[in-house]
């Protein structure tokens, strides 16, 4: 009865994971000037200090801190969801992560913080917020 129950809610999530890979997928193709693989790369140094300044910031709530520190060990953690060797989908469960969690802090802490301690230029910024479902502007 239990085995059956924990089964049923993990074919639950992993069905609303794919939704989510499939909704990444569909908004990609039909936005691909939103952001390339490639801008992506290049804004993924400063995306990791960003999380890991904001981890750090003592002014920031514990739970908002905890949400960054989980984020850091589950990229650098080499098990996945979805393997990063398959083209495309592979890093999709990253960028929804990262996004789920930014998305996560801004609404908890602000705009604020992000904005400070961001590393990178003011496009890296805009489309950080972007990708967290923040107007960038």
């Amino acid at each position: 009865m239990w085995r059956e129950a924990i089964l049923g809610v993990l074919g639950g999530l992993l069905l609303v994971y794919v939704v989510m890979l499939l909704m990444l997928w569909l908004y990609a193709r039909k936005h691909p000037e939103t952001i390339t693989m490639k801008d992506a790369l290049r804004l993924l140094p400063d995306l990791l200090r960003l999380v890991r300044r904001l981890a750090a910031d003592k002014s920031l709530p514990a739970g908002v801190r905890a949400r960054l520190f989980a984020l850091l060990i589950y990229l650098i953690l080499p098990i996945d969801l979805v393997p990063d060797f398959l083209p495309v989908i592979g890093y999709a469960d990253d960028a929804i992560v990262v996004a789920w969690i930014l998305r996560s802090v801004i609404r908890r802490a602000g705009v604020a913080p992000v904005r400070r301690h961001w590393p990178g230029t003011p496009e890296g910024l805009r489309v950080i917020l972007t990708l967290a479902g923040i107007d960038g502007r």
